[in-house]
Parts: structure tokens; C-alpha cells; sequence
């Protein structure tokens, strides 16, 4: 038994290492040097609840007044459903960025559950007594912010699928040197006129695989068109976040699907200034100071890599859709005819002022400097 610090007094600190099979949960009573661990069937809430329940009786026997339990877990593929779970029972729990967390620097070190388990007890209790540089803890977002970014996400990935169904039909007619793929209209018409490079007709085999790509083509599109249509009717609603996505829209070069990505990733947050939301989308700088060196270096990726492809995209587009704007006009007084890394380079920086630009517009109406918007 140790002397208890008033910081953690009536505390029961509780950490809980997630995998698909297992869960390790580390926890540490008031005025316990030792550590306390117990494996959970991966999934087994009851159990987890019972064992905060045990962890609050003991400490609160030993104390003789009501203690707190707080607890942690790295975000992962379990989403954010057990933090709400732990809420709604009485527990404050904390989602914890796993990159952000310190470690060894030694280029070898052991790599164990219960060590990752225990090193995340030890940055709980840092950060419960106040140190906020220990880690970085996630703002989790309700259940229908959460759910709201489901269509974007959704239509994405159904994208990423009709390109590869594409270019798989492309790349069987290659095999046998026809570089035309038939169209879908007249798919049946054009895919019988067919003839390899050698003047054979198609095989049949290949002829039937071609048909069941051309079917699953079909029903990715149908499903994209659904998910478009889905969308239009949302954005009629009269959230806040509707109107910032109905306003992104309206700027000339900002399609639908860009004002959507950004304000269900980005815009349906508040940002206290500009470099908290260039550090969310991942497009800050990162600074470097050592002696009389002052500068800043590549910019860091930990934000969120949707939002950031989206926005580098959006650049380029605001190039040719916004040629008389500001941005634009600072783009090419900086780049002029360079081409390569240093385009490269200043597209990011063009991205990030136009991050800020956007951010402004849909938060208080002021039109950045020279943009059109649509008519």
C-alpha cells in the first residue's frame, strides 16, 4: 500500500486492450501499486460490467466513500459502441488515439497484451490527473453524426467496385486483343459482334463471365443512383448541416458529393481556429525549432485521410472551375510555370488555405474572395 495523491483518490482506473478473440482489462484500485488483470471473451459485455461493478464495491469497501470509475480503450475496429455501453452504466470512458501514445524508442522492445494493456493504465492516469500531451483522446460523435457519414462512405466504396468491375471487363477483352469494351446499353447487340484479334468469336466461357460482370456493373450503378437520390432528398432538411451542404454546393467546381465529404467528415465539428481544423483534416504543417533552426516541415497525416483526399481533389478542380478567385490567383503567382514536387507541394498548401476559406463560408456566409458561385 502507497500514500493516496488527491488526483486519484476515490479513482479506480480501468484499461482495456481489445481484439477480435480477447479482451485484457488492466486495473488499478486507489492506494494498489499492483496491477490487476482479467481476460474477457471478446464481445462479453455482462462480464465487463460485472467486473466494474466488483473493481467499485472493493475500492469503495477499503475507502468507505463513493468512487469513480474511469476507463480507456485504443479506437479500432470495435467502433464507438462500447464507450457509450460504459457511459450509460456509470463509467467515464475515453477513446484513446493509439499513434498518439509514447513508446519505447529502443529499437527492439517486447510487444505483449498485457504490456499494452498496462502501458495504457499508466497514460489513463496521467492524463485523469491533467496531463492532456500523454495522448490524444478522440471526440467520439453521437449515433446519428456517426450514422449521417454512412451514404458518402457507402458511395465510395461502391465506386472503388464499379472501377474494378470496369477495368476486369477491360482486361479480359485485352487478353484477346479487343481494346473496346461494348457499351451497356446495347451490351447484348455489341458483345455478339465481337471478335478477337485472330478473327475467332468470343469463347464461351469468357462470354459468360463477361455477362455476370456486366450484371453486377448494372447493379452497383442502380445502387449508386439510389444512394445519389437518398442524399438529394437529405439535403432538403433543415439541420445545419444540411444548409452547410446545400451552401458548399452552390460554389461553382463543389459537387455534391465534395460538399457531403466535407461536411459530415469536417464542417459538422467546431473548430476553435484554423490550425485545430488544418490539424483535424491532417494538412498542418508541422513545426520544427532546434537552436537558431526555425521552420516549418511536411505536413502531419494524423487527421482524417477521407476528408484530405477530398480536399486535395477539390484543389485541383478549384484551379480550373475558380481560375479568377483569389486562391487561384495565388497558386499561380507562386508556381507559375514549375511543374512536379513544387506543384505538388503547393496544391497542399492552396488546400489548406482553401480548407480555412470553406470553413469560414459555411460558418458565417462570407463568399471567399472572387469565387462564382452557381447560378
Amino acid at each position: 500500500m502507497s500514500t493516496v495523491s488527491t488526483a486519484t483518490a476515490g479513482v479506480v482506473y480501468l484499461a482495456l486492450e481489445l481484439s477480435r478473440s480477447t479482451w485484457l482489462a488492466a486495473a488499478r484500485l486507489p492506494g494498489v501499486e499492483r496491477t490487476a488483470l482479467r481476460k474477457i471473451e471478446a464481445g462479453d459485455t455482462a462480464s465487463l460490467l460485472a467486473l466494474v461493478t466488483r473493481l467499485r464495491k472493493r475500492a469503495q469497501t477499503q475507502l468507505g466513500c463513493p468512487v469513480d470509475v474511469v476507463c480507456c480503450f485504443e479506437a479500432g475496429r470495435d467502433g464507438f459502441w462500447l464507450h457509450r455501453l460504459l457511459l450509460a452504466n456509470g463509467v467515464a470512458s475515453h477513446v484513446v488515439e493509439p499513434t498518439s501514445i509514447l513508446v519505447s524508442r529502443r529499437a527492439r522492445r517486447a510487444k505483449t497484451d498485457r504490456l499494452d494493456a498496462e502501458g495504457l493504465l499508466r497514460v489513463l492516469a496521467a492524463f485523469h490527473r491533467g496531463d492532456r500531451q500523454v495522448c490524444s483522446v478522440l471526440r467520439v460523435p453521437s449515433p446519428a453524426e456517426e450514422d449521417a457519414k454512412r451514404p458518402h462512405r457507402e458511395r465510395e466504396h461502391l465506386v472503388q467496385e464499379r472501377v474494378r468491375i470496369e477495368n476486369r471487363i477491360e482486361a479480359l477483352l485485352f487478353t484477346q486483343g479487343i481494346r473496346k469494351r461494348p457499351s451497356l446499353r446495347t451490351w447484348d447487340k455489341d458483345l455478339t459482334s465481337l471478335r478477337t484479334a485472330d478473327g475467332r468469336d468470343l469463347p464461351p466461357n469468357l462470354r459468360a463471365e463477361l455477362d455476370r460482370l456486366r450484371r453486377r456493373l448494372v447493379l452497383t450503378l442502380e445502387l449508386i443512383r439510389e444512394i445519389e437520390a437518398e442524399r438529394a432528398d437529405a439535403a432538403a432538411a433543415p439541420e445545419e448541416v444540411c444548409q452547410k451542404t446545400a451552401a458548399l454546393a452552390r460554389i461553382r467546381g463543389v459537387g455534391e458529393n465534395f460538399a457531403a465529404v466535407l461536411t459530415r467528415e469536417v464542417f459538422y465539428r467546431r473548430f476553435d481556429n484554423r490550425r485545430q481544423l488544418g490539424s483535424y483534416v491532417g494538412v498542418a504543417p508541422m513545426p520544427y525549432q532546434s537552436g537558431a533552426m526555425n521552420r516549418d516541415r511536411r505536413i502531419g497525416r494524423a487527421g482524417n485521410p477521407r476528408a484530405r483526399k477530398t480536399l486535395i481533389q477539390l484543389a485541383w478542380l478549384w484551379l480550373r472551375y475558380q481560375p479568377g478567385s483569389a486562391l487561384a490567383s495565388w497558386f499561380r503567382e507562386r508556381v507559375g510555370v514549375l511543374a512536379g514536387r513544387t506543384r505538388r507541394i503547393a496544391i497542399v498548401a492552396m488546400a489548406r488555405k482553401l480548407l480555412v476559406a470553406l470553413w469560414r463560408y459555411v460558418e458565417t456566409g462570407v463568399v471567399p474572395e472572387g469565387v462564382e458561385l452557381k447560378v
